[in-house]
């Protein structure tokens, strides 16, 4: 199948006007001409209106203010903006050009009184000065003033009201501000009536970013003030910038009411105990957490508060690539839904049939959907506190087992270390397993120096006695660029799971792992045996040593910058190479 469309802030080309003939776009439709026909359905400006003006905070208002559209009017604009298209079983299809992802080192955060000592500066976390912000903001609202229509959403960062945050997005995208409705939780009517924004997005595709004017590297840019409670996101069309904004929001804001913000997914089984998923892109946390047969919280962000685990946002974001229906049928469902947006997926131009397997667009494709548009969701989006952690990595080395049981400091070593490893071959060159490590299982999103967050999951973790658990979905065997070596079987990873949520894995017989010192079971009921014991399953027991061995000095490599800011009993919990 071919794909039908290159849409986006870097292409220009629009969904309209789609020929018969290979499925190329048939004229182009700059998004600044997007809205000059009159809008279908509706009045030039939306029939909702907003409690706070956007000018009473100081912003242009446009001839055609679209504010607080539902789903169906606001992929009517999208479809008649030349923005997406719609697939045959009904989810809008969009394409975001070059940016497929994140631009991580296009972030910014004003380094100020408010943040000089706050905010974890170095690699991750990159200041602008408040001179460079100031002409920025001045650029972005000279921009928004030159747009003839804008879309506003007011929306809850956060799902238990003690601890939310009132967030305003506005974006020249009909799509996007469907997407970031649908990611965020929704207000009722009597809440939108009384809503106050405490932080404003502002999202212009359109904008390009001057490094030496603005203080930026590039003419992409997303730039956090926090003490003007603004953030500004230009020159991307990926969504997936202002939901993560929003998650760095409550990242830097609920340490200091002594919650914990998480990178997580979440969920809850039978017996009411929550089970909460750390971990890192394509690790598994949206598959696993959506199961069945537990009660599902949220796929993605979370806080641990002194009563609950509550979901950061109202919707889930879930990879599509290679998605099917018998690994991950509760996701597959969502693409058949009207509702849901599918970023980068190649669609058939003539029949509009999905092709899931085609990365010619993106290896990151995406779907976005409202969190009940999966069975057995929580109504109040939230559950208890958790009685199970679960530390999610894909090990491209092959070898850590499929499962192990961490003690507190075991598990607190591994949450600063946040590992996982690519696989090699993604990239030209590359020939090995390359590993990552993402202190907190999500540093581009953690403002904070990580022992704030590492400190709060220990606390937490002592006080309501939680087990946690050290997963690999990654490969076993051997290293992933090995001939013949295969990723863990999600029927065995969703057993282990099983067995270590319901509790009947704390009843196995444990072996302490030569390297890692956390315990690992010998035997699991309906797991072959053979898939627990990393070095016996190579073929050769001695190249296991020395890959073994080489990781556990990446390990400690990689820790040494966190050392001086844990305990002792931490610091013994590192691996120890042979």
């Amino acid at each position: 199948m071919r794909s039908a469309y290159a849409l986006g802030v870097d292409s220009m080309h629009s969904y309209s006007n789609l020929n018969d003939s290979g499925g190329k776009p048939g004229g182009e439709k700059p998004f600044s001409k997007a809205a000059d026909d009159p809008p279908i359905g509706r009045p030039a400006v939306s029939d909702n209106a907003l409690n706070v003006s956007l000018s009473q905070q100081g912003f242009p208002e446009p001839e055609h203010l679209f504010v607080n559209l539902g789903t169906a009017p606001l992929i009517e604009r999208a479809i008649h903006n030349g923005e997406g298209i719609l697939a045959a079983d009904g989810p809008l299809v969009v394409a975001t050009g070059k940016h497929t992802g994140r631009s991580a080192k296009d972030k910014f955060i004003v380094r100020d009184e408010t943040t000089e000592s706050t905010v974890w500066w170095g690699k991750t976390n990159v200041a602008m000065s408040p001179e460079h912000f100031a002409a920025l903001k001045a650029d972005f609202i000279a921009a928004l003033g030159e747009r003839d229509t804008l879309y506003v959403a007011d929306l809850f960062g956060g799902s238990q009201a003690d601890y939310r945050v009132n967030v305003r997005v506005i974006n020249e995208l009909a799509w996007h501000n469907l997407f970031v409705r649908t990611l965020l939780v929704r207000p009722t009517a009597a809440e939108l009536a009384h809503f106050v924004p405490e932080y404003t997005i502002i999202d212009l595709p359109s904008f390009r970013a001057d490094p030496a004017r603005h203080g930026c590297r590039s003419e992409t840019v997303v730039a956090v003030n926090f003490a003007e409670k603004l953030i500004l996101i230009g020159g991307t069309a990926y969504a997936g910038e202002m939901k993560k904004s929003v998650f760095g929001i409550l990242n830097y804001l609920l340490p200091t009411k002594g919650v914990m913000p998480m990178h997580c997914s979440a969920n809850i089984g039978p017996d009411g105990h929550t089970a909460v998923f750390f971990g890192l892109s394509g690790t598994g946390k949206t598959t696993l957490s959506a199961d069945a047969s537990r009660t599902l919280i949220g796929d993605d962000e979370h806080g641990w508060s002194d009563s609950a685990v509550f979901n950061f946002e109202g919707g889930c974001y879930a990879k599509m690539i290679r998605l099917s229906p018998e690994a991950e049928p509760e996701i597959f469902a969502t693409t058949k839904r009207f509702g849901t947006i599918l970023e980068n997926v190649v669609i058939d131009p003539v029949t509009r049939t999905l092709d899931f397997d085609d990365a010619s667009l993106a290896e990151n494709s995406r779907g976005s959907y409202p969190i009940e548009f999966i069975p057995n969701t929580s109504e109040q989006n939230l559950g208890p506190v958790p009685a199970n952690l679960i530390f999610l990595t894909a090990d491209a080395y092959g070898v850590l087992p499929p499962i192990a049981r961490l003690t507190p400091d075991q598990a607190m070593y591994h949450f600063l270390s946040g590992y996982t490893a690519r696989v090699a071959g993604t990239e030209i060159g590359v020939t090995e397993p390359e590993a990552t490590f993402s202190t907190c299982f999500g540093a581009p999103f953690m403002p904070r120096h990580p022992s704030v967050y590492g400190n709060l999951l220990k606390e937490r973790i002592a006080k309501g006695g939680v087990k946690c658990w050290l997963v690999n979905t990654g490969w076993s065997g051997g290293k992933a660029t090995m001939e013949g070596i295969k990723r863990m079987p999600i029927k065995a990873t969703r057993a282990l799971l099983n067995a270590a949520l319901d509790g009947s894995l704390n009843n196995a017989e444990f072996r302490e792992d030569p390297y890692f010192g956390f315990e690992v079971p010998i035997a699991v009921p309906g797991v072959d045996s053979k898939l627990l014991d990393p070095r016996g399953a190579w073929a050769d027991g001695d190249a296991y040593d020395v890959t073994a061995s080489e990781l556990v000095r990446k390990f400690i490599a990689n820790f040494e910058e966190f050392a001086a800011h844990v305990d002792e009993s931490v610091r013994q919990a590192a691996p120890v190479a042979a």
